[in-house]
């Protein structure tokens, strides 16, 4: 399996519909609102496997049931659909359930859910997600507590149980997921038991800093990828976040670093060809940093610059696994309509590591248009 060169497309679209979802209904202190995203997108890129379209639609509902004025209900449930395939065609994961959770708020005693929801690395990563075509490339999905994640239980308390505005905090379990056919968890997806903080303080001028830490357990198949025989059995990783959001200016830098946890490399094909490399870093570290600037008319120009540097101590290994500049721009014609242009200059060159590890090393352009609803 090929690490991503690139996320989902306009994923800042998608994110911000939820936030204006449409009630249906309304009821005895029940809510029930829709939310979605069609999204038209292509690819260009000389890299084949990178180059082509990329449409979905994704859609979802949230609910809510007010039990009295301090105890509120919540659920949230979010799908996505390629359009990509002929009809009938359901390969390759383009069918997937991204969220589904349920939980119970209890007034500024914070609120706790359990099912398929974001990891709390995420809380930092989220931050630097906001690149319309890319960025959140150093937040994988189902790759522990980096991004969404299974069998997650979480607790949040927004405003430090009222006392201190600004000052949020969270804890979440994670359950264990062994490798599944029938669930299509694999090796690289798999995970032990673990658990996660995160904490963030913003000030009303903009400003905002962050910080999580996790620990896992790796499966025994996981750990059995290490050569040495004084492996760890743990994922650890953390990372740290500052932003400015204010006057029209987003700036947001995110540094963090994985143990056991960033994956590289060909995963699904190593019996067939034997000389693809894969398998966790020892250690990666992470950087991350973006601006963009909206102005009054529509137009909202973006620059970002990544890295994601791998250290393997068995192998000998110490390579980027993605080191790239992007630059673009989105357009808001409306509320309902976005349109975005991207280009992602990649900085790595071919060599032995990216061969082996098919790791992308090709520039790749990202169009798009969006109906939010």
């Amino acid at each position: 399996m090929k690490l991503r060169c690139f996320t989902s497309l306009v994923a800042t679209m998608v994110m911000a519909s939820t936030a204006g979802a449409s009630e249906i209904y309304n009821k005895d202190g029940n809510t029930l609102s829709v939310f979605g995203s069609l999204v038209g997108g292509h690819y260009f890129s000389r890299d084949n496997t990178k180059n082509g379209d990329n449409s979905f639609v994704r859609y979802g509902f949230s609910g809510k049931t007010y039990i009295n004025d301090k105890i509120v209900g919540f659920g949230l449930w979010e799908h996505e659909i390629s359009l990509k395939n002929v009809e009938g065609n359901n390969i390759n994961n383009n069918d997937k359930v991204l969220l589904g959770y349920a939980g119970i708020k209890f007034g500024n005693f914070g609120s706790i859910d359990y099912g398929r929801n974001y990891g709390i690395l995420y809380d930092v990563g989220s931050w630097t997600d906001v690149i319309p075509g890319f960025g959140g490339d150093i937040s994988l999905v189902d790759n522990f507590l980096s991004n969404r994640s299974s069998k997650v239980i979480t607790y949040r308390n927004k405003n430090l149980f009222g006392y201190l505005n600004g000052l949020d905090f969270a804890l979440q379990y994670q359950g264990k997921n062994d490798v599944n056919k029938l669930t299509g968890r694999t090796l690289k997806t798999a995970n032990g038991e673990g658990y996660g903080v995160s904490a963030s303080y913003s000030l009303n001028n903009g400003l905002a800093a962050s910080v999580a830490y996790v620990n896992n357990k790796r499966t025994a198949e996981q750990s059995s990828l290490d050569s040495s025989v004084c492996y760890d059995d743990n994922v650890e990783a953390y990372s740290l976040g500052i932003k400015y959001d204010g006057k029209g200016m987003y700036v947001a830098a995110v540094y963090g670093e994985t143990y056991n946890m960033t994956p590289f490399g060909s995963f699904c094909d190593n019996i067939v060809n034997p000389e693809r490399i894969y398998g966790f870093a020892n250690k990666a570290k992470n950087v991350e940093l973006v601006a963009q600037y909206q102005f009054d008319f529509g137009l909202r120009p973006s620059v970002s610059y990544l890295y994601s540097k791998a250290s393997d101590v068995e192998n000998g290994y110490s390579n980027f696994l993605k080191k790239c500049v992007t630059v673009g721009a989105s357009y808001i014609f409306d509320k309902n309509i976005y349109a975005t242009m991207d280009y992602r200059i990649n900085l790595l060159n071919k060599d032995s590591f990216t061969n082996a590890s098919q790791i992308c090393t090709d520039d790749v352009i990202a169009l798009g248009i969006a109906y939010i609803f």
